[in-house]
């Protein structure tokens, strides 16, 4: 339009999440630590899809139709929401064993498997099997020894998992501290096997790995980039890469 950019406020707190639907890319879902949202932009109305008294951490979309999603609580616990049914109560809320979840990712061809990510904890669950409790994981990713940040499926074909923890496991540093937004790497979704993660080296710069965890490459400029990039995301079409530092500035290489 004419105003070029928009700005909406449809939360109350710190918004943690956010995707447009793949089906309908004029929808907007994002997730707060109360409710989760899906917003038609093209109307400036947010509709309330669920609403928790527990705090809300993550959610990915379980179906390419974006009528179901599988959302995270940061004091553990999964829950299954439709987007379909009245009201704003999820379907199922599933004790998976976590003191913390994260983030939770699925898988991006076989969409009843989902990734979960918490305080050491890397598990992949079964959706179709989830209960109330007890719970227990298809596959456990065992060797991190301090808080697990994120993990995350290949794009292709999911047969990977990438994780970032505070161990700083492929000799990186990621002991952000509490004044810095935690990283999350972030797999290229044009290719199977390369992923992009903020750095606390000097000078600062975002970090591209190969899955063996061979450094490739480093993008930094000394005049443009003198903060930490956290968040990072990488164009799904174009080769465009976008870092965000916890102030709110955007690099783009």
């Amino acid at each position: 339009s004419e105003e070029g950019a928009h700005v909406f406020i449809p939360h109350n707190y710190l918004v943690s999440c956010m995707h447009f639907s793949p089906f309908n890319p004029a929808h907007l879902l994002s997730l707060s630590s109360d409710t989760l949202r899906c917003g038609d932009v093209t109307r400036a109305v947010f509709d309330e899809i669920c609403r928790s008294e527990g705090n809300l951490s993550s959610f990915d979309f379980l179906e390419d139709n974006a009528s179901t999603a599988v959302v995270g609580y940061w004091e553990g616990d999964i829950a299954v929401v439709d987007r379909r049914t009245p009201g704003t109560s999820s379907e199922l809320s599933a004790d998976i064993g976590f003191r913390r979840t994260r983030t939770v990712h699925v898988h991006p061809v076989k969409k009843q498997y989902f990734v979960a990510a918490g305080s050491v904890d890397v598990c992949i669950y079964d959706v179709r099997y989830l209960k109330a409790k007890g719970n227990k994981p298809v596959s456990s990713l065992t060797g991190h020894t301090k808080s697990v940040a994120s993990a995350y499926f290949s794009p292709v074909t999911g047969n990977r998992v990438v994780t970032v923890c505070a161990d700083d496991k492929l000799s990186h540093n990621n002991n952000t501290g509490r004044w810095l937004t935690r990283f999350r790497a972030i797999w290229d979704p044009k290719q199977e096997d390369c992923f992009v993660v903020g750095s606390l080296a000097q000078p600062r710069q975002i970090q591209v790995f190969r899955d063996t965890g061979k450094l490739l490459h480093s993008f930094y400029n000394l005049d443009c980039l003198g903060s930490v990039c956290s968040i990072n995301v990488v164009h799904p079409t174009k080769n465009i890469l976008v870092g965000g530092n916890s102030s709110g500035r955007l690099h783009v290489f």
